[in-house]
């Protein structure tokens, strides 16, 4: 027996100027016009494309690569919480068999890390020193899907502070190789002089990217290089700190003035016309299913509530190629009871979540 279409009803947000009063899902993809015949079951709510993660780690946590079964929580969790489509910046765990998957997002992998040797988190990353790092670049954008994620700075154990790890020659022509792969590029960053020189680099995008300051933001927007703040996991940045307090003090405090004017820093980019997205780095440190909490952080920058929702549904599916909810496009739709446009905090507890056709009631974050 097949599913009935679904006739979803109330107020569809489609795009930050477009709002439908209704629509149906046929056949697993969306439909502007009712079905000629057959049952139809009706959701009433406020609905939006499905939301993006454009930062998270599926089948990695803390200490490295996880089970399959694990991973598969994770991509559950994020399905739950109404994302369903992740851009996996950066995984040692092979996780295309995701992508087979009709009851998981769908997912953008960008390979594995790429890092500078000793300079990074142990088992997340390859660990390589500058004259390899043109074939890796090339490497990791052949093996992911349009991504490449490279480390641009970490702690420096010399200098005590956060150091680059790439000289910008070598990294302007890995960026240049990844391009002529048919790949973007994408870093870590967190201070100020690795924002530099990726830009002028020609990146495409910054991970985090708290070293903004007046000049690398006029840079960044004139190059609309875009950037996904990761707002929740900045907020483990004294615990960073504290961390390395004692062997690198120069460290900890530049790690919390980051921190302070992140929502300054945040700001100011937005203001001057630089593309910012949601992301949440799950998978890290941080648990799945995050992403309402990145939106309503975004709001603490002085984006409006619909900008915020933009960011992480009709905007950032644009920005990866995606679609939003069109004729005939698939139907990755999250219906909400109560209007996310009044308060965004509505988004962390999603009504329906229809993944391909299918809806699937929330269940709550899974880890």
């Amino acid at each position: 027996m097949s599913s009935p279409a679904l006739h979803i009803r109330g107020q569809i947000l489609v795009g930050p100027d477009e709002v439908l009063e209704e629509a149906w899902v046929i056949g697993g993809v969306v439909s502007l016009r009712p079905p000629a015949a057959g049952d139809v079951e009706t959701i009433d709510g406020f609905a939006v494309p499905g939301l993006v993660d454009a930062h998270c780690h599926v089948g990695l946590e803390a200490h490295g690569e996880v089970a399959p079964e694990r991973a598969e929580e994770h991509a559950l969790a994020d399905r739950d919480a109404g994302a369903l489509l992740l851009r996996d910046a950066g995984s040692p765990a092979d996780t295309r068999w995701v992508q087979e998957r009709e009851d998981l997002p769908r997912l953008i992998r960008a390979g594995r890390h790429i890092a500078r040797t000793r300079r990074y988190l142990p088992n997340f990353a390859w660990e390589i020193e500058p004259e390899d790092l043109v074939e890796y670049v090339r490497q990791e954008a052949r093996n992911g899907d349009g991504w490449v994620k490279l480390v641009g700075d970490w702690i420096d154990r010399e200098t005590g502070d956060l150091g680059i790890c790439w000289p910008v020659d070598v990294l302007t022509e890995a960026i240049a190789a990844a391009h002529e792969e048919g790949a973007r590029v994408t870093a870590h960053c967190f201070g100020e002089q690795s924002l530099l020189d990726f830009a002028a680099a020609g990146t495409d995008c910054i991970e985090h990217a708290t070293g903004l300051v007046d000049e690398t933001i006029d840079i960044f927007a004139d190059q609309q290089i875009a950037i996904v703040p990761t707002l929740v996991n900045i907020d483990n940045f004294p615990a960073f700190a504290e961390a390395g307090r004692r062997k690198f003090p120069t460290y900890a405090d530049h790690m919390m003035d980051l921190y302070q004017r992140r929502y300054d820093t945040v700001a100011k980019a937005r203001e001057a016309g630089v593309p910012v997205y949601v992301g949440t780095d799950a998978g890290g440190q941080l648990p799945h299913g995050l992403v309402a909490q990145e939106v309503e952080a975004l709001t603490k920058t002085g984006m409006s509530n619909l900008e915020a929702i933009g960011a992480a549904t009709w905007g950032a599916r644009a920005w990866l190629g995606r679609p939003g909810i069109a004729e005939g496009e698939s139907a990755d739709i999250v219906v909400y009871r109560d209007d996310p446009r009044l308060d965004v905090r509505v988004m962390a507890d999603p009504f329906k979540v229809i993944l391909r056709g299918t809806p699937h009631a929330h269940s709550g974050a899974r880890g």
